[in-house]
């Protein structure tokens, strides 16, 4: 199945501070987890095709709740507020902590986690942390090496070498590279998103 979205028919639906706020819509989720600054909401953007259904924020780490997107009907897209910024207080990165292990955890609605890391520079001890957490959960990684525009052609293939090498990705999980800019390799996520849509 190729996924074909209608950006018309794409809606925010919550910002969920707990379990009880979930949809209960019984429809296949995707959630999306990254660093703070990692391009999130570009990407959440570009995949819906609108311009602003994701607020960007100049400052990272604003996101404290899940933000449930429907997705077309077809699946809801669930971004997982940003890791690693460290502005945030201790009570904060707790709860925090707790909301995203409790979601990843427990969501039967969840298929697949795509996560996004910067492809400019080697993934953090974050993210091999969360790759790990993800893998031992058993959930499929869609791995997205975002701002790929800012990188030279020639050289994109070694930083995708760095990012696989370091993650130890599995030879199950997807790995593209991305640029909300240009919107290159959009085909290679929707490809990747049809598998668990």
């Amino acid at each position: 199945m190729k996924l074909k979205i209608n950006p018309n028919n794409v809606e925010f639906m919550i910002s969920a501070m707990d379990v009880s706020q979930y949809p209960t819509e019984n429809k296949s989720e995707i959630a999306l987890s990254g660093r703070s600054n990692v391009g999130k909401s570009s990407f959440i953007n570009a995949v819906c095709g609108r311009k602003n259904i994701a607020r960007t924020s100049s400052k990272p780490g604003k996101t404290v709740n899940l933000n449930f997107y429907n997705i077309d009907e077809q699946f809801i897209m669930v971004d997982v507020p940003g890791y690693g910024y460290a502005k945030q207080s201790k009570t904060d990165r707790e709860k925090w902590g707790q909301l995203i292990e409790s979601y990843l955890a427990d969501r039967e609605e969840l298929q697949a986690v795509v996560q996004l890391i910067d492809l400019r520079h080697k993934p953090t001890q974050d993210d091999i942390l969360m790759y790990d957490f993800l893998k031992h959960l058993d959930i499929p990684v869609i791995v997205v090496c975002t701002k790929a525009d800012k990188i030279a052609k020639s050289k994109v293939d070694k930083h995708l070498k760095i990012v696989r090498e370091n993650l130890e990705v599995d030879p199950e999980d997807t790995v593209i590279d991305f640029s909300a800019v240009d919107k290159k390799n959009l085909p290679k996520v929707y490809a990747a998103l049809s598998k668990y849509v």
